[in-house]
């Protein structure tokens, strides 16, 4: 389904200008909205970052468990 809106002249060439030549205007639309797809994000890190980032959220993900266990133990008396 598609809608239609009215644009000034000034909005529709600045919406222009930052048309690629592979884009619609709806795909220009949501890139600068800010919406990303997950394909955009592919390739943003390194191989090397995308681990890095992996093992500290794993590591965060472990502590955060251990520290819900602690309070727990704490709420139960132990």
């Amino acid at each position: 389904m598609s809608k239609s809106i009215r644009l000034s002249e000034e909005a529709y060439d600045r919406l222009a200008a930052h048309k690629r030549d592979d884009e619609t205007f709806s795909e220009v639309v949501l890139r600068l909205a800010g919406e990303r797809s997950l394909s955009e994000l592919a390739g943003v890190l390194s191989d090397e970052e995308a681990d890095a980032l992996r093992d500290a959220v794993d590591e965060r993900r472990e502590r955060r468990a251990e520290e819900l266990e602690e309070m727990a133990d704490r709420m139960r008396g132990a």
